[in-house]
């Protein structure tokens, strides 16, 4: 039985964390904007929230979003303004970096920090370009991942933090952009993960994976 901290917990793939860490017989802690007003892009909302929380076996952020107020992806970089791009930053990048501030107290020292990223923040597997200001925080969330991976193995030994791309989920968050990509539901993408994550040791800390298990080029 395993302690486990999942932050975005009343989102599609974050819900389905949640009930799958539950149904294995886990101790879940879940935060969320809606049902706890935990506010990643707010400091002082994060500091209030994890204070005096932890240690745990798990901690996975999932929080994030690919349209914010109403600005979609852009398909040009003509289309890119400094609002969207900066709102983009806030939830996908500077929110888990809050919250990885807060990381030495919130793990065990062999446990697992995992932040949900997308492939598409890989730089090496952008081929068709678009989607600038999504895709430029989710590399800026890779390298504060990479980076602070770092900084806990001096501490946390035994630990893994790593980014995890959760593939192609269909959720209210990403419906208006499935189109023919293959997808999969919140559950099933909660399963990979959790497989994924089953299979970390401090060896795999600092790295980027899919849901798959399979390495992701920065």
């Amino acid at each position: 039985m395993a302690e486990v901290l999942i932050l975005g917990a009343s989102g599609g793939i974050g819900a389905a964390l949640c009930a799958a860490h539950a149904a294995r017989g886990d101790v879940v802690t879940g935060l969320s904007r809606s049902g706890d007003g935990f506010d990643v892009t707010d400091p002082a909302s994060v500091d209030a929230a994890l204070a005096g929380l932890g240690p745990f076996d798990r901690v996975i952020v999932a929080t994030g979003a690919l349209e914010i107020a109403g600005a979609a992806p852009e398909k040009t970089i003509r289309a890119v303004t400094a609002q969207a791009m900066a709102d983009q930053f806030a939830v996908n990048a500077i929110g888990p970096a809050l919250v990885l501030a807060h990381a030495h107290q919130l793990l065990k020292p062999d446990g697992i920090f995992a932040v949900l990223s997308a492939r598409v923040g890989s730089i090496g597997d952008n081929r068709i370009g678009g989607w600038i200001s999504y895709r430029s925080a989710k590399a800026a969330v890779n390298q504060i991942v990479h980076t602070a991976a770092i900084e806990l193995a001096r501490t946390h030994k035994g630990a893994a933090v790593v980014a995890l791309h959760p593939g192609t989920v269909a959720t209210p968050f990403t419906e208006k952009y499935l189109g023919r990509h293959p997808s999969v539901s919140p559950d099933a993408a909660a399963g990979n993960l959790l497989a994924v994550m089953d299979g970390l040791t401090a060896d795999h800390t600092g790295r980027f994976f899919d849901w798959a298990g399979k390495e992701v080029p920065w």
